[in-house]
């Protein structure tokens, strides 16, 4: 793994931890996986976790950008 991979892989654990601390995600997280290993065909089930997978990270994304610029407009208004 390069330096860079490094920091990127860094940047994206942090930028996790405040979901995967949150018990309510985390309950339905682990009920969306209860009923995806009830997906008989074994591809289906990864394409369907892989993709949900997908989507909780560009919702992530946009939680924290949207968080940037509130904290930002915030910070702004008290200096």
């Amino acid at each position: 793994m390069n330096h860079i991979s490094s920091i990127t892989n860094d940047k994206q654990k942090n930028s996790r931890e405040w979901k995967e601390k949150n018990k309510k995600y985390l309950n339905q997280l682990q009920k969306f996986l209860d009923v995806a290993d009830n997906i008989n065909e074994e591809d289906l089930r990864r394409n369907v976790i892989t993709q949900m997978l997908k989507c909780d990270a560009i919702l992530t994304e946009l939680a924290e950008i949207e968080f940037n610029k509130f904290y930002n407009k915030g910070k702004k208004v008290s200096e």
